[in-house]
């Protein structure tokens, strides 16, 4: 729980932040910018878990990799509290490591309380268990978020993730000692690769393979002046680096005895299928984001916004002259404030006021931009707004309701003795996702976005729908895995399922950056309906196969 408040407090500002100008202690980066470095962050974070995964299943065990995964991960955190970009970029690789050993470690270990037969038929219902208290870590973060960030500033909002972090550990290791029959490493078959040899013929080139695709560059022309294959040098480095990854877990299935190759092809069809589910859900931290921040109806009723307001918790906005005066007055006017300042002290209360008066100018421009007249306040007069990272608590708010709706639901069935099988949930997840998509269609369509904001239940709709797809699908993949994986390779399998969780986070980025650059956004939203949808029909097609699989592993 700890862990996903501190990733997700910093997921739900991390956009914001790297958009919000170097004044106001954001990293002012340009919108492109943004996404390519979101969507290679959370493309990375997924990634390592594989390395972590095969150290911890070979040579550390699951509690001693857990533990130097939230260390890095706390240091990460506060790391980004120092407002320097050389320090900005150092603290996301440590997160990126630190949740390498962290993620596929403590999912594992949750599996592994369920490996006993008294318990085993419980194993879905336990994930999703597990689940709904990671979301409260998740739920929780963005009011601690939005507090930190609007009464202190940046920094706080993420050093607040790092001692979050830190308190979870503390809890973890003194409890330990329940989890303690649950890390047990197991033993290699004989011809298995060494743990060397694996990372020698992984680690080394997928580094090779990323310099490749950084350097190397397609057909220019057009949209594409620089010959990017996949968009950007980023994006060109991170796709080309996952090829021997994925060469390897394809040789990890082609060299398995009988036994273990069913299982195994089985995992990597569905992993094969769940990365478009990623690329669509982790548009919630850019694409929805950018939504939320520009195009929806965020001011609170005056009642709620008063009190958010004495609390510190709302975003004040100003409407005033310079709202909508000419781009290159306005520009002057930022201009000749940032002087202003750059002649007082720094960190004095002067300095201090006119920094906050340059955010108020260009936070109020923003909002009031596509606000039509008769929603305004009168000149000179504020509107009360929720922070735009309260919309990420949404989503494991809809995770904490609806859990208990699925695990009943699914229990019941299984009473019954109607249950869909693991990989049935799945494409079920899928098909609701898809759905989710559709929401956002309707919100675009619902006003001229240009000219109006869109209602904030829109929002609610859309994470509410695409929350049940997401308890039929992330949780079941955990499972999944744990059901189906050789014993002795359970954690690198399960960095496999985060392998795909990368480069479909990866590609939220990709896809992310396009919602920016169109302004057909229905368009946009309905391409996430087709490729959602042609992910769940590709499984539906293999489930077949897939539910064989698991009556002969034993496990349906």
């Amino acid at each position: 729980m700890w862990e996903r408040f501190g990733y997700y407090l910093m997921l739900g500002i991390f956009s914001l932040y790297m958009l919000d100008s170097w004044e106001k202690g954001g990293m002012g980066f340009d919108p492109q910018k943004k996404s390519d470095i979101y969507g290679t962050y959370i493309g990375l974070v997924y990634l390592t878990p594989f390395i972590g995964g095969l150290l911890a299943d070979r040579l550390l065990g699951y509690r001693r990799s857990i533990v130097m995964g939230g260390l890095l991960m706390a240091a990460g955190y506060l790391g980004l509290a120092v407002h320097n970009e050389t320090a900005f970029f150092i603290s996301l690789l440590l997160i990126i490591l630190g949740n390498g050993f962290f993620k596929p470690n403590i999912s594992t270990l949750v599996g592994n309380l369920y490996n006993d037969s008294r318990y085993r038929d419980n194993k879905d219902s336990g994930y999703n268990i597990f689940y709904m208290g990671i979301n409260i870590g998740a739920f929780v973060c963005n009011f601690v978020a939005a507090y930190m960030r609007i009464n202190y500033g940046w920094g706080f909002a993420f050093a607040a993730a790092g001692v979050g972090m830190l308190v979870g550990l503390v809890i973890f290791i003194l409890n330990t000692k329940h989890v303690r029959e649950a890390d047990v490493l197991k033993p290699v078959k004989p011809g298995d690769l060494s743990t060397g040899m694996i990372l020698a013929s992984t680690v080394l080139p997928m580094f090779a393979f990323g310099i490749l695709g950084y350097f190397i560059k397609g057909v220019t022309g057009g949209t594409n002046p620089d010959g990017n294959i996949f968009g950007t040098d980023s994006n060109d480095a991170f796709i080309f680096g996952c090829v021997p990854i994925v060469g390897f877990f394809i040789y990890l299935m082609l060299k398995s005895d009988k036994e273990d190759r069913g299982p195994i092809a089985a995992l990597l069809s569905v992993y094969a299928c769940i990365v478009i589910f990623w690329a669509v859900f982790h548009q919630n931290g850019d694409a929805l984001t950018v939504w939320a921040e520009e195009y929806t109806h965020r001011e609170l009723p005056s009642g709620i916004g008063t009190a958010a307001n004495e609390v510190g918790m709302a975003q004040v906005v100003k409407y005033s002259e310079y709202v909508d005066i000419d781009q290159s007055l306005f520009d002057a006017k930022i201009a000749e404030l940032t002087v202003a300042k750059e002649a007082t002290a720094p960190g004095s209360d002067q300095s201090k006021a006119i920094t906050e008066e340059i955010g108020n100018l260009i936070s109020s421009r923003k909002y009031f931009e596509n606000l039509p007249d008769d929603k305004r306040p009168e000149q000179g007069g504020s509107l009360l707004l929720a922070s735009t990272e309260l919309f990420q608590s949404i989503n494991p708010f809809w995770v904490i309701v609806l859990t208990p709706v699925v695990v009943g639901t699914f229990g019941m069935m299984r009473r019954k003795k109607r249950e869909p099988s693991t990989p049935t949930k799945i494409a079920i997840g899928l098909v609701i996702t898809a759905l989710s998509a559709l929401v956002m269609v309707a919100a675009v369509s619902s006003v001229n976005i240009h000219d109006d904001k869109a209602s904030s239940l829109w929002l609610f709709a859309t994470y509410g729908v695409i929350t049940i797809g997401e308890l039929c699908l992330s949780p079941m993949g955990l499972s999944l895995v744990s059901k189906l994986s050789p014993p002795r390779l359970t954690a690198l399998m399960m960095g496999g399922f985060f392998l795909s969780t990368s480069v479909g986070n990866k590609l939220a980025g990709i896809l992310s950056a396009n919602f920016e650059a169109t302004e057909n956004k229905g368009g946009f939203f309905f391409l996430n309906f087709g490729l959602v949808m042609f992910a769940a029909l590709l499984l539906v097609i293999l489930l077949k196969w897939l539910n064989r699989v698991m009556r002969e592993k034993g496990v349906f």
